[in-house]
Parts: structure tokens; sequence; C-alpha cells
């Protein structure tokens, strides 16, 4: 089966230069006809406080799919034109307003001294976490960053689970040794989140190069997708290229998801790199590259749709960049300073649930009533989870040396409570453990 998205055509975004334009430059990506097409409604606006002479931030492409072109998002007395279903619409409404919910509760809980380190959430970019993992099989993988609190719930874990590893409690995914910024769960195929930024990106790499290897080598019936996130400032890092390099060289099932939120903690993206259009690195590599409006869940799932399927198709990796925005700062810890009050605003009115629910209601997939009793059964389970985290016992001391040595034994703590290690070998020559 031929690509839905093989190559992409695009109308290049605006720069705010003085002296030249993007539409002004001569195109680099792909110009065949393609499903993908490029339109110029702008993401972003320029806000007073942006000095003319600087650039600002850049009118971007909107790239959906020919589903969501050719699909009135008006309400229709035909559901045929519709481009989810009601159980779809509820399940995604669901799934966004538990992460929303989830992560406000973090905060609560965070200056309540219940969570400890640095604590980064994902108010803002629901529509990106939920546009993609719902359309994931159990069997798919999913890579994180320091923020994958949601990714870790769109993907199955439970709201308990990821509650009690914010409290370090034994009940939590990682029984407490993984914190806010290393959720990792083999059950449901969740890689891990990466407290450093690229970190994951080989892993992911590795774990589609493990598919492909099942399929292709051990014959085995095998079309297993890996999901690559993270975010803007990653893509200046060495091995966000080398990874798109060797998943494109071996065609792998992987789609490079990339959570651009403009910010990478208090640097501007437009400051931060030559080219801010991420996604032209696509086919720089030879891998289709999109741009889709990362605040809009069903532009991002029908993206999602056509990458997921060409990776499970085998027909190689695609970057697909979301510009998204987060409504805190980069952790509880930062007070949010440095970025202009019109732009928050700008986004706040874009609110991802608020624009599915209006979407939800003016196409009577749902009523009023079915999202309230959807926002309340959120809120009763995000409340119970904190309650269950709250009574779970921490781990014991003898735990934090378990998953640390491939051999543990002479290794422990001793009648003093010191750690100690009984392997002569291990402390000759090295200070004593």
């Amino acid at each position: 089966m031929a690509s839905s998205f093989s190559t992409l055509k695009t109308i290049q975004p605006f720069c705010f230069s003085t002296t030249t334009t993007r539409s002004q430059q001569k195109s680099t990506l792909p110009t065949t006809n393609s499903s993908f097409f490029g339109s110029n409604n702008k993401l972003h606006k320029s806000f007073n406080s942006f000095s003319p002479s600087t650039n600002r931030l850049r009118s971007a492409v909107v790239a959906v799919s020919d589903v969501v072109k050719e699909k009135k998002l008006k309400t229709s007395a035909s559901t045929s034109n519709l481009l989810i279903t009601k159980e779809e619409g509820l399940v995604l409404y669901e799934d966004m307003v538990l992460g929303r919910v989830f992560e406000d509760m973090c905060a609560q809980m965070y200056y309540r001294g219940k969570m400890y380190g640095f604590v980064h959430l994902y108010n803002g970019q629901e529509a990106v976490s939920t546009g993609f993992i719902k359309l994931l099989k159990k069997e798919d993988c999913v890579v994180s960053t320091y923020r994958d609190h949601v990714h870790a719930l769109s993907k199955g874990v439970s709201a308990r689970a990821v509650m009690s590893e914010l409290f370090a409690k034994k009940t939590g995914v990682c029984r407490g040794q993984g914190g806010s910024m290393h959720m990792f769960s083999k059950e449901h195929n969740l890689l891990g989140g990466f407290a450093f930024i690229g970190e994951g990106i080989p892993v992911a790499t590795g774990a589609a190069f493990t598919s492909k290897y099942r399929r292709e080598v051990l014959k085995e019936d095998c079309d297993e997708v890996t999901l690559a996130f993270f975010g803007d400032g990653t893509c200046n890092n060495g091995q966000f290229f080398e990874c798109l390099n060797m998943a494109q060289l071996w065609k792998l099932p992987i789609v490079f998801v990339v959570e651009n939120n403009l910010w990478a903690i208090g640097m501007s993206h437009l400051r931060a790199t030559s080219d801010p259009a991420i996604y032209k690195k696509g086919p720089a590599f030879g891998m289709p590259g999109v741009l889709v409006d990362g605040m809009d869940v069903l532009k991002v799932r029908e993206v999602a749709k056509e990458a997921i399927g060409r990776a499970r198709r085998g027909e190689g990796p695609s970057l697909i960049e979301c510009e998204t925005y987060r409504f805190r700062g980069h952790s509880l810890a930062d007070p949010d300073e440095l970025r202009d009050a019109g732009e928050k605003n700008h986004y706040g009115a874009r609110d991802p649930i608020v624009a599915l629910k209006k979407y939800v209601l003016e196409n009577n997939l749902a009523s009023e009533s079915d999202l309230k009793a959807i926002d309340k059964k959120i809120e009763e389970l995000v409340e119970e989870a904190v309650e269950f985290a709250d009574a779970s016992p921490y781990p014991s001391r003898e735990q934090l040396l378990e998953n640390v040595f491939a051999d543990p034994k002479g290794f422990g703590i001793g009648p003093d409570g010191k750690y100690r290690c009984e392997d002569p070998k291990f402390t000759q020559g090295t200070a004593q453990v």
C-alpha cells in the first residue's frame, strides 16, 4: 500500500526578517503531490512587547491530512462528515481531562511538600499526548521526557501508580525510585522518562530497531511502532540528528514527535536555532516532515494516524512537529516571569480541551451532562489516587540497592546502617563503600 504522506508539500512559514521572508526563499521540501497540504493559518501572532527589530514568533504552516481538509468541521446532519465518532470523542476528552486534572493536583501536592525534586507539568500540551498515544496498540512503545506524567497516563499507567511514584512511594510505577522524571512501565511499553534532553531518542531508535529486526530477521509477526517524544530544545542536540539519520537509513518504524512549546526553560526557540522550522529537518534526511497545530487534538490525531500507519507498514520514520504551549512555567520551581503576558494569554485562549469540548457539543457527539459526568469521574479518580499514594509506604532502604548492580551478591546494608560490600575485588584500589 502506498504511503499517503511519502512527501510533503507546504507553503513556507513567514519570517519576520526585515530583508527576506521564507515565502520568498526556494523551498527545500519535496513538491510532488501529497495528501498533506499547507495553509497560512497562523498558530502565532506578534505581540506588542516584541521589538520590531527582532524576529517574532513565526506564522506557521498548519499541516493536516486530506481527511481533515475534506471533512466539514461544522455541525452536520450526516455523521459521515465527522472526524471522530461519539466513542472516540469521549475517549479523547476523558484522556485530556485526566491529564489536566492530574497535573493540577500535582501542583497542589508539590506545594504541600508531598513531592520531591523537580516536577514538570504538561498543562496545555494534552492534544499532543492524546492525539498520538490513544492511537497505539498496547505492544507499541513510547519514550518520553522529563515532562512524562501525562504520557504515562495516556499509555495506560494508572493514576494511582503515577501519583504514588511522584510521592516516592513503594506502590509507584517504579516503586518510588524513579520519581517525576523517570516513569517506566514494562507492562505498558513505556520505556522511560529522561531527565536529560535527548537521552530518550537513542532508546526509542533502539526499540524501533528491535521491532524491525524481529520482523525481518527473526520473521516474527511484529508490526510494533515506537513514538519518541521530545521538545524543541532537544532539536539542537546531536543525538537528535544521529537518530534521524539512523532511522531513515534502516527505515525504522518510529515517529519522532516534537512537542514544540516554543521555550526551552527560559530560552525562546527563535533565539536558539538557525532555522526554527524543525519539521524541515525531516526531509533533509529523506523522511516526511510535518508541522501541525499541536493545540488541536483532531489535527494532531489525523497526522498521527498517517505517521503511525506508515511506520507500521514498514515505510519508515516521520518527523512531526507539534506547535503547542505549556500553560505553566518550565517546572513548578519556575516563576514563569520571562514569557510575554500577551503570548501566554493568546495561547491560554486556545485551550485544547475547550476546543475539543466545543467540537463535541456542536456536532452532537455528547451532551453537556455527558461531559460533566466525565469531569466528575476524573476528579474523583485523581483524588482517590492522592489518597492511595499518601497512605502507601515508602520503600525500604534495602530496596535502594536493587536494580543497581548486575550481580547484587555481597552488597547490602550492614548492622550499622551503612552500605557494605563484601567483595574485596570490588573495593580493591577504590574508596571504601
